[in-house]
């Protein structure tokens, strides 16, 4: 591997499969919390007041929920699609020692940026610019949208602190006896 810091470990070795896990599990949380158990909307729910020209499908009719669902479904593989490449990436660059890797502040600071990093592109581009659904439409909707985008930033700022107050991880060396139980597992 290429990138070696001073003291022997691999830099970066859980940023990129950190973060797309991140995005993906942050598309998850927002497809079933907020399209599926709280229906606050769908993929195309406020393509009436869209910027881009979508025809509408009202959600609260039959076709029109039924359209929604399929774009809800294509969100969905897009963000299993993210797991999969995320679990790949990691297994490709760890596979001895995998519970220090899944208990390390590296790997769930750096999902965190990723799920802020969804909620910033996801909130930009489908609230503010396409404008094809809101958090919650209606009264207040620009507040919700706006809360949204603060909620993303405040996962990449705690993520990055809490990847930065693990220790830098190496998967070719071995577990040292006094990081056995350690809380970050690194």
């Amino acid at each position: 591997m290429t990138g070696e810091t001073r003291d022997g470990s691999v830099s970066g070795c859980l940023r990129l499969p950190g973060i797309v896990l991140g995005v993906g599990m942050g598309g998850f949380a927002d497809g079933i919390l907020l399209h599926q158990v709280l229906q606050w909307h769908h993929m195309l729910s406020s393509t009436d007041h869209d910027r881009i020209g979508i025809k509408y499908y009202d959600p609260n009719t039959v076709s029109g929920l039924e359209m929604n669902t399929v774009w809800d479904g294509v969100f969905h593989t897009v963000c299993w699609l993210a797991v999969l490449i995320g679990l790949a990436i990691l297994y490709a660059r760890v596979t001895r020692d995998r519970l220090r890797v899944w208990r390390s502040r590296v790997l769930w600071g750096w999902m965190l940026v990723g799920w802020g990093l969804f909620n910033l592109v996801e909130g930009i581009l489908d609230h503010h610019i396409l404008g094809i659904h809101h958090v919650r439409s209606g009264n207040g909707q620009v507040w919700w949208d706006i809360g949204f985008l603060v909620l993303g930033a405040v996962l990449i700022a705690a993520g990055y602190l809490l990847q930065r107050s693990g220790r830098p991880f190496d998967p070719t060396a071995p577990a040292r006896r006094e990081e056995v139980g350690t809380p970050d597992g690194t």
